[in-house]
């Protein structure tokens, strides 16, 4: 799981100002945290749906956020994408 400190350094890396929490771009890079940790979660644990559930609920929300990031400012986007290693 992401621990306090993780956030804070997320969002210090990818956020606009200090203690940017709410931009899109630091809102994906938390979304890509978790989904890579509920990835190799499933991977021991291949039984729990549960988990895969709220994986696939997390890939929809990323997805969501960006395509927002892409309709306003595509340059933002890829730069984000590049980044995290995010295909498409």
């Amino acid at each position: 799981m992401l621990t306090k400190e993780d956030k804070i350094e997320i969002s210090k890396k990818f956020g606009r100002y200090d203690n940017d929490t709410g931009s899109p771009e630091v809102q994906v890079a938390l979304f890509t945290a978790r989904i890579t940790y509920l990835t190799e979660h499933l991977q021991s644990k291949p039984k729990d749906h549960d988990s895969r559930r709220g994986l696939l609920k997390l890939v929809g929300q990323r997805r969501s956020f960006l395509n927002y990031l892409m309709k306003k400012d595509m340059e933002r986007y890829r730069t984000v994408v590049k980044e995290l290693g995010i295909r498409k």
